[in-house]
């Protein structure tokens, strides 16, 4: 069986002017074209080719020598080469570039963007890539530790969980909700540092400085934000980490410790219901 997404090796069973048609067997009734540009020389009948099998501008099953930066069953970043009104389509290094349809975006893409994705066989029979489904295939067994720097793809957000990032486009791991992931966009390759490797192997990632360094950022932005809010602002410590993610961009942990870092230099004045700026 010729298998579409696929590399196999197949035998020349006929040359014509255009190319050679390719088979698992001499017998075999299905074939496929290897076009001419593709042939190896001095190739005859009876040669095993090893091919990747996919489909060309008219949608006919073609076989190729050149080799894929995509195969069934693989994730790789791959670069947006034009967007349209039915999708993006992506170069995986063949002549007929890749198609990412819209509904397999976990957001929106653009020019330029070199973003995970994996392949699949669409309900027309057609190969196309997906941003969804990555999880999965990620692997769990980096040989990281807490504390480390790396470096790793954002490939999907959830309102759930937080950021889904590839480290090293390969190992599975989490920037979590509580932390502000706002400024991030899908494809875009960040540093950070690994909190945490989860028994099952997934890494818990962070993009904050240590506390203390981190402390003193966020009691800065805090006294930014007093500013903004004409030096009152209209909630404490007390609120709700929602609240505070909203309008702080930092989890309810972190403002408690910047706004108890700047109660302490006698910066703020902390009320019932509002912080106010001394």
């Amino acid at each position: 069986m010729i298998r579409l997404g696929e590399k196999q090796k197949l035998t020349v069973v006929k040359r014509v002017e255009f190319g050679v048609y390719l088979a698992e067997d001499a017998g075999a009734e299905e074939r496929v074209l290897l076009p001419g540009k593709r042939v190896p020389e001095q190739t005859k009948e009876g040669d095993e080719i090893e091919v990747f099998i996919y489909k060309d501008s008219k949608d006919r099953i073609i076989a190729t020598t050149a080799e894929p930066k995509l195969k069934m069953g693989e994730y790789t970043p791959l670069r947006v080469v034009s967007v349209q009104k039915i999708g993006a389509f992506l170069d995986w290094g063949l002549e007929k570039d890749l198609f990412l349809p819209y509904k397999e975006q976990t957001a929106k893409v653009h020019e330029g963007d070199e973003v995970l994705v994996r392949l699949y066989i669409d309900k027309s029979k057609r190969l196309c890539a997906s941003m969804r489904g990555l999880y999965e295939l990620l692997s769990t067994d980096s040989l990281y530790e807490a504390g480390e720097t790396i470096h790793g793809r954002v490939y999907e957000f959830s309102n759930n969980f937080g950021a889904f990032v590839a480290v090293d486009d390969k190992y599975s791991a989490l920037i979590p909700r509580h932390e502000d992931h706002s400024n991030l966009r899908i494809g875009e390759v960040i540093e950070a540092k690994i909190v945490e490797v989860k028994p099952d192997g997934k890494l818990t990632l962070t993009m904050r400085d240590k506390a203390y360094i981190q402390m003193e950022e966020d009691a800065q932005q805090v006294l930014k934000l007093l500013e903004q809010y004409a030096g009152v602002l209209p909630f404490t410590d007390k609120a709700s980490p929602e609240v505070i993610m909203r309008e702080t961009k930092m989890s309810k942990n972190a403002f408690k410790r910047a706004v108890g870092h700047l109660y302490k230099e006698r910066k703020i004045e902390i009320k019932e219901h509002c912080i106010r700026k001394k």
